[in-house]
């Protein structure tokens, strides 16, 4: 596929991700935080995933010869693939969001009234906003070919989640007990239906 098509692909991506979380984002000021265990290194590690998810692709996007001499090719199969994974992200970032309803945060923080969410795509998967964020990032690889562009999603992403989900479930833990000690055994934390 041509590289416009994808940086084109890429952006409507962006516009609906944004679309999907603005309202979210809203309620969320909205609610009073009981439990607060953001920190300075989740704040760096917040700001890390903007840099690699959307300051790298937008500056390939729209200020492309800056990061040409990292560019790569990939066969057009793996082009529609980003294609597919991105939709399918969405998709799952937006029931996410859904199902979360106002118990949705950006980062490590209970909220007054929040309750443990098992039903929806919550009923299978623990983490399905991590899992829609780690198909985003795959998706970035694939439609933005250039290894400083491309890759910096699951790099960023990367260290992000695997420094902070363990934190969140003992949180999860800390704040509902058994009731999320039976979740965790009915319940994978990013793909269902796996072992």
């Amino acid at each position: 596929m041509e590289t416009p098509i994808l940086k084109i692909a890429f952006l409507i991506g962006l516009v609906f991700s944004s679309i999907i979380r603005i309202p979210h984002q809203r309620e969320n000021k909205q609610n009073t935080i009981i439990d607060n265990r953001k920190t300075a290194q989740e704040n760096g590690l917040l700001f890390l995933v903007f840099l690699g998810m959307f300051v790298f692709p937008i500056i390939y996007i729209f200020i492309t010869p800056w990061f040409n001499f990292a560019n790569y090719a990939l066969p057009g199969w793996a082009n529609i693939l980003g294609v597919l994974t991105f939709a399918i992200a969405l998709w799952l970032f937006w029931r996410s969001h859904h199902d979360l309803g106002k118990n949705w945060s950006p980062t490590l923080q209970v909220r007054e009234e929040h309750t443990l969410i098992t039903h929806g795509v919550y009923q299978t998967i623990r983490h399905p906003m991590y899992t829609s964020i780690w198909l985003w990032s795959i998706a970035q690889g694939l439609l933005l070919t250039n290894w400083i562009a491309g890759i910096s999603g699951v790099i960023a992403f990367g260290i992000l989640y695997f420094v902070r989900i363990g934190n969140e479930e003992r949180m999860m833990l800390e704040q509902f007990g058994d009731q999320y000690q039976e979740y965790i055994q009915k319940t994978k934390r990013l793909l269902p239906y796996l072992f």
